[in-house]
């Protein structure tokens, strides 16, 4: 472990194994749990149209194709602004990052309520997915910023698990509301809780240098233990051009790998409610109770994958071995969601797809933890989450447009889970084979210069 204030020489490698000390503060798991939070209710708030568009029928006659295209206007602006959301978060820190992203798609989530037919709603979502955009670079810049690299993996399962708790307590949330008030009230209602978030968020959110309640246990131990700041970047690889990125196979592979995994989880997030009250015959009570039964499952194996990924590091295994197995198997795990949709009982597909969805989500963990894994230094993290975030991202412009198209055309959802499917399966060779060994990326003099 370093002394304060020194530095770790830019070629030497983290005490990964040394435990924390007694006397030290715990400020960063309230850090992580506060991103938690807040991505729970930047989940909620992107898929609380989801579950009540089932229900707003009487005001919205949408086809499922309109629909298809409504959900992806989200992700049109959530995508596309992620590369330039990666180097605003790398550029501005997260406690600035955070609160405007959460101011502005508190707001835009409660303009959905005011939305009178399909184009409104068309725009309102647009708008959201522009103010959601920052969200998961910057818990990705936390993570790099607060937690050595033994305690990475749980930490990102902690902040992405968010994303799990905010679809599935939608369900029962956005069914309540929708039961007592109207489904104008849903955004309403949780775009307040979403401006209260930021508000605490900028109160309470600095780095491990600045943070007034972390001592100096703490943050020694956090940088003696390889977290990512500017203080141990090496010189040269801090000035590495953001395009440069483009050019390595690393890179390249999480975005493509990325992409596959969201071509699943992005399923979760638009159409699964619909498909349990069309095609299971799930009514209003069942949604709400049953339905949330995979998200629940995803979040428990989420975090049990982030506790054995670091125990596994602690113990001495590769951080490669380590990432690739949660990544790989995830994803061949997550392919079982194409026998959902031809199986003959409702349990039946409830079960299969809470096996796909938590398989997906030890993904997810592995994938999270690779921009601060591999980045070149602590100036990259965001960059680095945000590209490999626009690549995922287009699955959500891609994948509820194709669903929407081939339920419209055959009937039923037994296509589109099949092509969701190969598509998992294809992810997990690609980041078997073709990732490569999971490090800091080398640069050469010249990129830098």
């Amino acid at each position: 472990m370093t002394v304060l204030g020194s530095r770790l020489a830019p070629n030497s490698s983290p005490d990964l194994s040394s435990k924390a000390p007694r006397t030290m503060t715990r400020k960063r798991w309230v850090i992580i749990w506060l991103a938690f939070v807040g991505l729970s209710i930047n989940y909620l708030d992107r898929s609380s149209l989801s579950v009540a568009l089932p229900f707003m029928g009487k005001d919205f006659e949408l086809s499922a194709t309109q629909q298809g295209l409504i959900f992806a206007a989200f992700f049109w602006a959530y995508d596309f602004c992620q590369l330039a959301a990666g180097w605003y978060v790398d550029k501005v820190g997260p406690r600035k990052s955070f609160t405007l992203a959460a101011v502005w798609w508190s707001v835009f989530t409660m303009v959905t309520a005011f939305a009178q037919n399909f184009w409104s709603l068309f725009a309102a979502r647009f708008l959201l997915g522009v103010g959601e955009s920052p969200a998961p670079s910057t818990a990705a810049k936390v993570v790099a910023t607060w937690f050595p690299v033994r305690e990475r993996a749980f930490a990102t399962s902690i902040w992405d698990s968010g994303s799990r708790v905010g679809a599935v307590i939608a369900l029962p949330i956005v069914t309540l509301i929708v039961a007592f008030t109207s489904w104008h009230a849903v955004f309403i209602i949780i775009g307040v809780a979403g401006l209260i978030w930021a508000v605490v968020w900028w109160k309470i959110y600095r780095s491990p240098e600045d943070h007034p309640t972390a001592n100096d246990e703490e943050r020694a131990y956090i940088r003696g233990g390889g977290a990512r700041s500017e203080a141990n970047d090496d010189a040269d690889a801090a000035k590495l051009p953001w395009r440069s990125l483009f050019k390595y196979r690393t890179i390249l592979s999480m975005m493509f790998g990325f992409f596959c995994l969201n071509s699943a989880i992005y399923f979760f997030i638009t159409f699964f409610p619909s498909y349990l009250v069309k095609e299971r015959g799930f009514d209003l009570l069942k949604l709400g109770l049953f339905g949330a039964i995979p998200g629940i499952c995803a979040v428990a194996f989420g975090w049990l994958a982030g506790y054995v990924a670091d125990r596994a590091v602690q113990r001495g295994v590769s951080v490669t071995r380590v990432r690739k197995t949660a990544i790989a198997g995830g994803l061949i795990g997550g392919s079982i969601i194409m026998f959902a949709a031809v199986v003959p009982e409702a349990w039946m597909a409830l079960a299969l797809l809470s096996v796909a969805y938590s398989s997906l989500t030890v993904a997810a963990t592995g994938i999270w933890s690779l921009p601060a894994d591999v980045a070149p230094s602590s100036r990259h993290v965001g960059s680095i989450g945000g590209l490999q975030n626009f690549a995922s991202n287009l699955a959500g412009i891609f994948t509820p447009v194709l669903i929407g198209v081939l339920v419209d055309q055959t009937g039923s959802y037994v296509a589109p889970l099949a092509v969701i499917g190969l598509v998992s399966l294809a992810g997990a060779a690609n980041y078997l084979f073709v990732l490569g060994k999971v490090e800091p990326l080398k640069v050469p003099a010249s990129a830098a210069a």
